[in-house]
């Protein structure tokens, strides 16, 4: 039986911060089952605090320490194998201040001792990214807050931080860790945050690698949403695969999912 949930915010709950239609009432109805639940996101252009205000905005009532931001998880990580290390960030948005306990510097022009990559967005330009493989080279270690591909908004999906990671690792003849969604430290994170076997919680997000496989891989049950970046070619490709992994659950939307937690919680 499961008993704890984790939930994808942007895709599953709404679409460029627009509620996805009946993702609120869903939100509630959950809620209402008292199910222990975090919010495990890879966005990266709003702190936590900023989420839960527009998330609470949008009337699903959500606190800042029920959020699990990669930035977070990134924070956690530096302070643990990075202790005291000066750290350059490239991204956009106010995540530093999720970043608690780590010493971040804004000149790129100073050699840092960590480069951390959050999410892409105008901030990954010729010279940014340029410079980010002149510091690996010269074997300054480059840290992703996630490895995602892409992000869906209401003018369509675009490509994301994990597309760039791929060129730079090339061309440096490096390997970049990625901390947040689909890495196992991320999920264990989540899960340990909620005090459960991972065997017992639910993943549930539109990415069918980051989100869905991902957790599957770190022991989780994993729940594809078709909203958001999902399609239906992506899953198809996978499910001609004998030997693939495949989604342990797939719903339309998350106003599918308390009906489908009702029937996990119960299952023997």
């Amino acid at each position: 039986m499961v008993s704890g949930l984790l939930l994808d915010i942007d895709g599953v709950l709404v679409t460029s911060w627009r509620p996805i239609p009946g993702a609120v009432q869903a939100v509630e109805q959950l809620a209402q089952r008292a199910i222990p639940r975090m919010f495990l996101t890879n966005t990266t252009s709003k702190s936590r605090t900023q989420l839960a205000e527009v998330l609470t905005e949008l009337g699903f009532a959500v606190a800042p320490d029920e959020i699990f931001s990669a930035a977070r998880l990134t924070a956690e990580y530096l302070r643990a194998q990075h202790p005291g290390a000066t750290v350059w960030v490239l991204n956009r948005g106010p995540v530093v201040e999720d970043m608690s306990g780590v010493e971040v510097v804004t000149d790129a022009r100073v050699t840092p001792d960590v480069v951390v990559l959050g999410g892409a967005g105008p901030e990954f330009s010729h010279d940014a990214l340029s410079r980010v493989f002149e510091l690996m080279v010269a074997g300054v270690p480059v840290i992703a807050m996630h490895r995602s591909m892409t992000w869906s908004t209401t003018e369509g999906i675009r490509i994301d931080t994990g597309v760039y990671l791929e060129g730079l690792e090339k061309a440096a003849g490096r390997t970049i860790r990625a901390i947040g969604k689909p890495s196992p430290w991320g999920f264990r994170a989540a899960v340990d945050m909620l005090g459960l076997d991972p065997t017992s919680v639910v993943m549930v997000g539109d990415d069918l690698h980051s989100d869905v496989l991902g957790a599957q891989a770190s022991a989780l049950v994993g729940v594809l949403v078709r909203t958001g970046k999902f399609r239906t070619e992506t899953l198809a490709a996978l499910e001609s695969d004998e030997f693939a992994p495949v989604p342990d659950h797939i719903i339309d939307s998350i106003v599918d999912l308390p009906a489908l937690m009702d029937r996990l919680m119960t299952s023997a």
